[in-house]
């Protein structure tokens, strides 16, 4: 691990070498954040010890969309435990885009990955609650409770994607006929849509995955948030799909868990080290950030942080970064 000296100036640079990165295009399904300012680039680290790092536009709040399927990952195995999520929800790469009808259809009906969206309606529909105004908050509250400070609902995201989710209400149904959505359907494809309206910083994000970093305990408040053995599995989780279709290449390439949103947020954590959270609104094909993956990459790599590079010799290896259409470059140069 570096100094922080050493943090400060890897996130100042990554931020430098990519902002002229004009790669991708903005969400246009969703119009809220289509209108997003595709310039705002925003990075930030927060240590497992509390140290915050930020640089770039790192106090602008976006939606957090996908991002979002972590914590109610996380919430919904405190509540009914992992082992039980598992066989509830199902732990595997699809190896098909995140809102995949056909995923489902090839396994009955029953989503393979809290990650996507059809295992997300269901990790929804686990949490316990005695109306849908409970589950809600209890979901709410989890998000809060991982960034350190109280998180709201944009109304404008929530409306704009309220009325464009029709593709993700009938996966619920389909979930529902096979048994894998276990409140309403429509409750949970409404409350699964209000989980992804919220707004954070990536000074928001960095803290929620560096309670990840830290076992569980937020570490800017000190509060433990999840138990530290259902930290493995969310870890192991977003390593197989937390970038979707190019999280085999990320894992590959960069070593680390992380999760991507279409509000242009990707998170990655080093386990028992730091966060890094990343923002920018323009997309690459997947629905991942092509600036934020490019400067997570960089600052992984500067850092040493690839779970992967267990020998001195390994560390001092000089890793490549694979983009999105799968040409290898340096990431360094911008993509």
């Amino acid at each position: 691990m570096r100094d922080d000296s050493a943090i400060s100036s890897s996130i100042a640079t990554a931020l430098e070498n990519n902002k002229a990165n004009a790669g991708g295009a903005n969400a246009d399904y969703i119009s809220a954040l289509a209108s997003v300012d595709p310039d705002l680039f925003g990075i930030s680290v927060v240590t497992a010890g509390g140290e915050v790092f930020n640089a770039g536009d790192s106090g602008v709040e976006f939606a957090i969309e996908s991002i979002s399927k972590v914590f109610t990952m996380a919430l919904a195995m405190e509540e009914i435990g992992a082992k039980a999520f598992r066989s509830k929800v199902g732990t595997d790469p699809t190896g098909l885009p995140f809102n995949s009808v056909m995923a489902l259809a090839l396994h009955g009906d029953k989503p393979m990955s809290a990650l996507v969206n059809a295992g997300a309606i269901s990790s929804t529909s686990l949490v316990p609650a005695v109306d849908a105004e409970d589950r809600w908050c209890k979901i709410l509250a989890c998000q809060s409770a991982f960034a350190g400070r109280s998180i709201s609902l944009s109304e404008k995201v929530n409306s704009s994607e309220q009325s464009t989710n029709f593709h993700n209400r009938g996966i619920a149904w389909l979930l529902y006929s096979g048994g894998f959505v276990y409140s309403d359907p429509m409750e949970a494809c409404d409350i699964y849509t209000r989980q992804c309206s919220t707004l954070i910083t990536t000074t928001d994000l960095a803290v929620m995955g560096a309670t990840l970093a830290a076992g569980g305990i937020n570490p800017l408040t000190g509060k433990r948030v999840v138990k530290s053995e259902n930290v493995p599995p969310i870890l192991a989780e977003m390593t197989m799909e937390g970038l979707y279709e190019a999280s085999g290449d990320w894992a590959y390439t960069v070593g680390l868990p992380g999760k991507s949103g279409v509000g242009g947020g990707i998170v990655c954590v080093a386990p028992g080290k730091l966060a890094i959270a990343a923002f920018s609104p323009k997309l690459d094909r997947y629905g991942n950030s092509v600036r934020a993956q490019a400067a997570i990459a960089e600052i992984a790599k500067d850092l040493k942080l690839n779970l992967y590079l267990g020998s001195r010799h390994l560390r001092d290896a000089q890793p490549h970064f694979v983009d999105s259409s799968h040409q290898t470059v340096s990431a360094h140069v911008s993509t």
